[in-house]
């Protein structure tokens, strides 16, 4: 097989940071290739490399045997070279069609827009990876995982040589993953390459016939995936093995902190379910069925009906909570909240470090009374929950995701809430990284919170969890133990075979 892009000898200097040094990576007409790491390894400067985003302090890009300057990902992608950002490059104010053929839309014959030809080809494009979507949708109303899908679709519809696929699947469900799966390997066969990014370890052994793997910016191997395993690539990423990935689940668990009883939304059957002290539970089901919905019903972030919403604060007082009264409110009663989307809708990504974290506990009493010890216990936080910056004046958005996360989380530990609702706690975040944020949370529990999260990974949710609900069609179809379950049986409830099962599921 012959090379199609390459990197060789690139260095990236972004100031007195060096982000790459001397990289050299080749990738051959119909393979996949991985490129892994921790966050902040270089993975993604050096795809913003082949896509034209950026350009190398020194060293080449070779595409094709000849060696090339790509000025702009417009460019790339008129060569031959599409990407699929893992931070979403559409405009929220377009269509989902408008957005696939951005910069290259069909034009009638006095010049304009062709809307009719554009809606097919979009139609056509995300037919092809098995999507539904309409193309005339407003891309500002769309889920996390549809933005996804549209992407990818975008990447498609160029039917260029080379793909870049940059964590394709962090916000995708089981099904949409194995149709993105099967696409890959059409494209394969077709003679394209395709420069694979995941922290998802099972997707690189199951698509990917080489893994290159960077670590502080410089290349460390490149090796066939069948010559590793889990355990190998993993020593080679974060250079230690992860023998205990997964923290010990609670030895016991203690009394309910949080009691929701007849959860109404947009009209759904009721839903009841209870949250103790010392637990984390977990929310699985296929995408849309609901279970997005109740964590963010809870939370403040969407309207509900409720019947009775109670919490239990430490000394054992009973408070019944009105979730209409928005997100501030309900923080002061204790009750924290981790969005998927962290850079949308958690993090100032334009403040610090301190200022992002000190927003917690500002919600919780009077700023004054906090000016003075913010910047200490902001670092005694980045110190123990090992948040990689210089200092608390980092600004938020120069972060990794994985420190990004951390620091959403610290917020609300400096706030000093007692739940935690988190929407895919570790959506983009290397295995080291992921590790870590599962200790935090068990450790939060430990020290008598509780944990309500839900995740697309069910490998994650069966590991981190005590407790697991499974909500089908906007109801709680089952309830189990964690160490009790597998993948296959949580599938099972999830796509509704399992009817014995009722919506209405307290502990």
């Amino acid at each position: 097989m012959s090379v199609l892009i390459a990197a060789r000898a690139v260095s990236k200097n972004f100031g007195p940071v060096q982000a790459l040094k001397n990289v050299d990576v080749a990738v051959e007409a119909g393979s996949v290739h991985a490129v892994t790491g921790e966050n902040g390894a270089g993975k993604s400067t050096l795809m913003k490399m082949f896509a034209g985003v950026i350009t190398p302090t020194t060293g080449s890009i070779e595409f094709k045997g000849r060696t090339v300057k790509i000025q702009s990902p417009l460019q790339a992608l008129h060569m031959g070279i599409s990407t699929v950002f893992q931070e979403f490059t559409l405009i929220p104010n377009l269509t989902v069609a408008e957005n696939i053929f951005l910069g290259r839309a069909p034009r009638t014959g006095s010049g304009g827009i062709d809307y009719k030809k554009l809606n097919a080809d979009a139609s056509g494009a995300l037919g092809h990876i098995g999507s539904r979507l309409r193309p005339t949708k407003l891309v500002q109303n769309l889920t996390v995982a549809e933005q996804q899908i549209v992407e990818i679709a975008k990447g498609v519809a160029a039917d260029a040589d080379v793909f870049i696929f940059d964590e394709p699947t962090a916000a995708l469900n089981t099904a949409d993953v194995s149709r993105l799966v099967a696409l890959i390997r059409e494209l394969k066969v077709r003679g394209k390459a395709i420069l694979y990014i995941s922290h998802r370890l099972e997707e690189i052994f199951e698509l990917c016939d080489t893994v290159s793997v960077l670590k502080d910016g410089v290349h460390i191997a490149t090796r066939p995936t069948v010559q590793l395993n889990e355990q190998s690539l993993v020593a080679l990423m974060v250079g230690r093995e992860l023998s205990d990935f997964f923290p010990p689940r609670a030895r016991e668990i203690g009394t309910t902190i949080l009691r929701v009883g007849d959860l109404v939304i947009d009209g759904a059957e009721p839903v009841t379910l209870e949250l103790r002290r010392g637990e984390i539970l977990g929310l699985a089901g296929l995408e849309g069925q609901g279970q997005r919905e109740i964590v963010r019903a809870l939370a403040g972030v969407i309207p509900a009906s409720f019947a009775i919403f109670t919490k239990t604060g430490p000394s054992g007082e009973v408070v019944t909570l009105d979730a209409s009264n928005g997100v501030p409110y309900l923080v002061g009663k204790g009750i924290g909240f981790v969005p998927e989307d962290r850079k949308g809708e958690g993090l100032f990504l334009d403040l610090t470090i301190l200022e992002n974290v000190a927003l917690g506990p500002q919600l919780r009493s009077a700023p004054w009374r906090l000016a003075a010890k913010a910047k200490q216990m902001v670092t005694g936080l980045m110190q123990s929950m090992s948040i990689k910056a210089r200092s608390p004046m980092t600004r938020a958005g120069a972060l990794s995701g994985g420190n990004q996360q951390k620091v959403l989380i610290a917020r609300w530990l400096a706030s000093g809430v007692d739940v935690l609702l988190i929407e895919e706690p570790t959506r983009g975040v290397d295995v080291g990284a992921k590790s870590e944020i599962y200790k935090l949370l068990r450790k939060f529990v430990a020290d008598g919170g509780a944990v309500l999260t839900l995740s697309r990974e069910l490998p994650e949710l069966i590991g981190l969890c005590d407790r697991i609900l499974v909500v089908h069609e906007q109801k709680i179809v089952a309830d189990v133990e964690a160490a009790e379950t597998n993948e296959h049986a949580i599938i099972h409830s999830a796509i509704g075979t399992r009817q014995e099962s009722t919506h209405s599921v307290a502990a």
